[in-house]
């Protein structure tokens, strides 16, 4: 998984006049959980930017000023509700040996032989909960619908892995086609396509046949 590097200073002090003064410099106070107790700290708003504005990075390394390193996940974000500004990042430390939970999104390839035929596509989950060790957090999962027809389902049952546990139950619908007005089932046009090559044979067969006479 993708990590995005921050560097921070360790905060003295967590009052509401030193939190309003970092804000002011353009900094976000910060606090990272999980250790032995959680450590305050702040960096650059503009630090955060790929971190939060960027879809597939979850994970952080931390750097301190006293050369401390830390990765963590981000666990929780504040804005301001008129300018969108960040106010304050919680952050989960992560141990290479303890499993983490988080969401992962989900990433469609292929195209759908039932949406082509006019069904609509159903994304039902974008992203799924899943809990693995940090190395083995994967940036999205991918979902192959090229063989999704009118009427299926890929459920999470089908995208189980050694790697990381689905915190979802096994029938959860992630991506269907459902039919609409103007849909064609995929059975009738499967036999069109046969009966179009079987048509196309007996043309050529009779084609050659007058040729050879």
């Amino acid at each position: 998984m993708k990590s995005i590097t921050i560097k921070g200073s360790q905060r003295e002090s967590v009052g509401k006049v030193s939190t309003k003064a970092l804000r002011n410099a353009g900094k976000v106070p910060c606090v990272l959980y999980g250790g032995e107790k959680p450590l305050h700290f702040s960096a650059d708003e503009l630090a955060f930017r790929h971190l939060v504005y960027t879809p597939n990075a979850h994970t952080a390394v931390i750097e301190l000023e006293d050369g401390q390193k830390f990765d963590a996940v981000l666990q929780d974000i504040q804005f301001h509700p008129v300018t969108d500004k960040i106010l304050h990042i919680d952050f989960y430390q992560l141990f290479k040996d303890k499993a983490v939970t988080m969401d992962i999104p989900i990433r469609l390839e292929g195209n759908s032989p039932g949406v082509r035929n006019g069904g609509r596509l159903l994304f039902r989950k974008r992203k799924l909960s899943i809990k693995a060790l940090p190395d083995l957090l994967p940036d999205f999962i991918t979902i192959d619908i090229s063989k999704l027809k009118i009427g299926g389902t890929i459920a999470v049952e089908t995208l189980l892995n050694d790697d990381y546990t689905i915190l979802h139950p096994d029938s959860t619908a992630v991506v269907q086609v459902k039919a609409s007005r103007t849909s064609v089932d995929d059975e009738e046009e499967e036999e069109e396509e046969e009966g179009a090559e079987a048509a196309d044979g007996a043309e050529a067969s009779e084609a050659d046949a007058q040729a050879t006479e």
